[in-house]
């Protein structure tokens, strides 16, 4: 069983590599979006990525899925992670409040 130290390296580097998701749309990664709300990991390090989308409905859903996985395939690869499940929840309602200044500033936001 993972210690408790372990457990926020290892949330820190899928963290890392989400911020290679690209949000399509938009053209920002979905950390520096505020779209991920957290990251859980059970004792064996499998993952589940609690994320929402900008707008309920959005047709690029299961694409972004996709890129979480695909992001979060090298952790695996390496042993650092197990399975990967991408949980899309609708509560809290993203905004644009959750947004980091970097993508404030790169969608010519008023911060």
């Amino acid at each position: 069983m993972p210690t408790e130290e372990e457990r926020n390296e290892t949330k820190e580097r899928v963290m890392a590599q989400l911020e290679e998701v690209i949000d399509p749309e938009l053209g920002i990664d979905i950390v520096n979006l505020g779209l991920v709300y957290g990251i859980e990991l059970d004792d064996e390090l499998n993952v589940t990525v609690e994320m929402t989308l900008t707008t309920m409905g959005c047709p690029l859903a299961g694409t972004i899925q996709a890129d979480v996985k695909r992001a979060l395939s090298e952790l695996q690869e390496l042993g650092e992670i197990g399975k990967v499940d991408v949980n899309i929840v609708w509560s809290p309602p993203w905004s644009k409040d959750r947004m980091s200044r970097y993508a404030k500033i790169a969608l010519g936001l008023p911060d």
